[in-house]
């Protein structure tokens, strides 16, 4: 976490340094991912929330080195390619290169996210780290702010997976309610396959596969491609993408007990496969094509999770690794070669075989590995895929043979389409750091493909933790069923490339009445119809001061209300007994009410304001028979203070105001009996609701163990006789300058803006 403000801060000062500074951090956090997968540290598990039962739980196991290497290997390449690409970019576009200081800021951001992500045991703190990464993604995606596509794509992208999110934390909450913990080590013993189960997980999986851009929540996705190439690259192999499967597998133990959810995953994941697979058949534009392609390999994994077992758990790992190193390398091709012809389409690129053939070998490399062809790392997750299928029946060998052969379609595709036939246009030459990470990935697959032995024991560690029994995995050449099956996926893939002329027409013309009535459309028109709605709640909310209110307390109330009827509250609602000693204190509290009933009667200012002031006041008496002397000194203070500003406000106010000029204009004759109506229900919501929470926190005993304790004990440390004393002396004094900032802040703003239009 520490990479992002020490580029940002170097950057700040040195705007060229920012992009040296992300590549300097970002090979620290890569060696130490490294070490601590050899090594691992001890766990930290410390005390967050103790009343909440909340801790700081991170552990380095098998599942998190896994998705830290990619996230901090993977990072180092994109980063090292960003160097150079950035300036280019912002050159292309007029910008200042102080904008580069944001881009590798909010890059190592989500870098950092993603490795607390995946070392996180509590779900709180998963939630957190989840939502930080879909933050740090809604400004790389709209990294391009100038763009109305990008704002647009960033939008798409952060309602999805942000929505979807509030779902996780949903789950996770009734979890914890049931079982007393947010901890996944215990959850995991303590789960019990049923309808709770099924719905808590449920929901919680509805992120990520949201986040991992799987049907029908997939259409955010290519959206995204209008991010620069690097957070392409980034983001959709082995961060963001990645962070979806990599929930489904930290969820795995919850997951497995449930047949049903078991399912869901495989439909899901058939469904995401077949629609990303023929969507990237069609796609024209290079980005948009990995980017379907992305949908459908991802959709592999999450079949895979749904099959389950030591097979499937275990291709599901070795897949992400496979992936992560040919996609990253595939979607820097993609920018590379608009870089150096200009195009963004594939029927605009050809022939660069002759004049890029350095990077026409290295994308070969890292196509050669999606596509699953021998001597590439992608032959094993091929393999692996197809034995954890030949382990179910025919149906699913089908369905995976159907999918590798969209993959080496597409695939082939991409990579003959760029490399091969005639050349169009010109080709300017590229810098060699916009080669050298390609070259570099393309190299780990084909080593991957030769010596496999440290990438299966790294799927052999994620999916230990993953199923939480030890699994060996076992990868080698040979003539085996699943060879069969990949040369009948060779076959079929092979056969789809040639008859691409005879097909290609219809399948377009069939994706785009899909894409016509399809989820994005019902994005898009539900986001339209939300957006008509807030209009015309924010015409009611300005129409006057009691709109405004109204449009806040009522919510709330009606939120209470079904809260209530939702739920069993007969037991947090208590009533105790008074004794002699609190008639007193009765009697002040009546007295109060009554005259916060008596300030709604008068409709002078006057005596509104002298009403007010009587429930200020005996609000104070009340602090005082509760032996607080010193909040009763402050209420009478602050009480004091107040009425005096509004009797000397209504005092400035000239005498001769006419009442139907500050009256509505739908109110020219004063307020009407449905507005009295009106107000009399909210002020009647809006006290319901009050008195049920205060009744309901009222009427539950305080935890024994709480962190006010150790504030009550530390008070004489602050210099204070009791904890009421320091808070008003030092905490609110720090909460005072922070006002004052904020306010400063304000003021500078205004007077600089001043100063403009003056100038103007």
């Amino acid at each position: 976490m520490a990479a992002a403000p020490i580029a940002a801060g170097i950057g700040t000062l040195r705007p060229k340094l920012a992009g040296p500074a992300a590549i300097v951090t970002t090979l620290v956090a890569f060696l130490a991912a490294l070490w601590n997968w050899h090594r691992p540290g001890a766990p930290i598990d410390q005390d967050w929330a103790p009343t909440w039962g909340l801790r700081l739980h991170f552990e380095s196991d098998g599942l998190a080195s896994l998705y830290a290497l990619l996230a901090t290997g993977i990072g180092l390449a994109v980063v090292i390619y960003a160097y150079r690409y950035i300036p280019e970019h912002l050159h292309h576009q007029h910008r200042p290169e102080k904008d580069g200081v944001r881009f590798f800021a909010f890059l190592l951001m989500f870098m950092g996210a993603m490795v607390g992500l995946v070392m996180a045991q509590d779900l709180l703190l998963i939630f957190l780290f989840w939502d930080l990464t879909a933050i740090a993604s809604y400004f790389l995606i709209g990294y391009d702010r100038h763009r109305e596509d990008a704002r647009v794509s960033a939008l798409m992208a952060l309602l999805v997976t942000g929505i979807s999110a509030i779902g996780f934390l949903i789950g996770a909450l009734v979890l914890g309610d049931r079982y007393g913990t947010f901890q996944l080590p215990q959850l995991a013993e303590l789960v019990e396959p049923g309808t709770h189960l099924n719905v808590a997980v449920g929901i919680m999986m509805i992120a990520a596969l949201a986040k991992s851009a799987q049907f029908p929540l997939h259409f955010w996705l290519p959206r995204a491609m209008a991010a620069p190439t690097p957070v392409s690259a980034y983001l959709h192999s082995a961060a963001m993408v990645a962070a979806g499967v990599f929930l489904i597998g930290r969820l795995y133990p919850l997951i497995e007990p449930s047949e049903t959810l078991l399912n869901i995953l495989t439909v899901v994941g058939i469904a995401s496969i077949v629609t990303g697979g023929l969507l990237a058949l069609t796609r024209d534009n290079l980005k948009q094509l990995l980017a379907y392609s992305t949908i459908s390999q991802y959709g592999y994994v999450v079949l895979m999770f749904g099959v389950g077992g030591p097979y499937g758990v275990a291709a599901a790992s070795f897949y992400v690794i496979a992936h992560a190193l040919a996609k990253s390398a595939l979607f820097l091709t993609a920018g590379t070669v608009t870089e150096a012809t200009g195009a963004r389409e594939l029927s605009k690129v050809g022939g660069l075989f002759t004049r890029m053939p350095a990077l026409a070998i290295s994308a070969g490399a890292a196509a050669a590995a999606m596509a699953a062809l021998p001597l590439t790392i992608g032959w094993f997750k091929d393999e692996l895929f197809f034995k954890a299928a030949y382990q179910e029946n025919r149906w699913m060998q089908a369905v995976t043979v159907m999918a590798a052969a969209f993959t080496f379609a597409y695939m082939g595709r991409f990579w003959i389409g760029i490399f091969l036939g005639k050349q169009q246009g010109e080709v300017r030459p590229v810098s060699k750091l916009l080669i050298a990470p390609i070259s570099v990935l393309g190299a780990v697959t084909i080593i991957g493909g030769i010596w496999t032995s440290p990438f299966v024991r790294l799927a052999e560690a994620a999916t230990t933790a993953t199923r939480l029994v030890p699994t060996e995995i076992h990868v080698a050449y040979g003539w085996y069923p699943e060879t069969v099956m990949a040369l009948a996926a060779f076959a079929i893939g092979t056969s789809l490339l040639l008859t691409m002329s005879v097909w290609q027409s219809g399948l377009s013309s069939a994706v785009r009445m899909g894409l016509t009535i399809g989820p994005e459309r019902l994005y898009l028109s539900g986001l339209y119809r939300l957006n008509a709605f807030s209009d015309r709640i924010h015409l009611i909310e300005v129409r006057d001061l009691r709109s405004r209110v109204a449009t806040v307390l009522v919510p709330a109330g009606i939120l209470v209300a079904i809260t209530l009827l939702s739920f069993d509250v007969a037991d947090v609602y208590s009533i105790g007994s008074i004794a002699s000693n609190d008639l007193p204190l009765v009697l002040v509290l009546i007295v109060i009410g009554l005259t916060a009933v008596t300030a709604a009667v008068p409709r002078d200012h006057f005596s509104m304001a002298l009403a007010l002031s009587g429930v200020g006041f005996g609000l104070a008496v009340a602090y005082s028979l509760l032996r607080a002397p010193d909040v009763a000194l402050v209420a009478v203070l602050i009480e004091t203070l107040f009425t005096l500003l509004i009797f000397g406000f209504l005092a400035l106010l000239p005498r001769n105001i006419d009442h139907a000029e500050v009256v509505p204009s739908d109110r020219p004759d004063g307020p009407t009996d449905v507005h009295r109506l009106r107000d009399a229900l909210l002020a009647a919501i809006a006290g319901g609701f009050a008195f049920v929470v205060v009744w309901g926190v009222l009427s539950q005993p305080a935890a024994l163990e709480s962190v006010m304790i150790s504030h009550v004990q530390l008070a004489p440390e602050a210099h204070g006789k009791d904890i009421v004393t320091v808070i008003l002396a030092d905490f609110r004094g720090f909460d005072t300058a922070g006002e004052i900032t904020v306010l400063g802040i304000a003021f500078l703003g205004v007077a600089t803006l001043l100063r403009r239009r003056m100038v103007r």
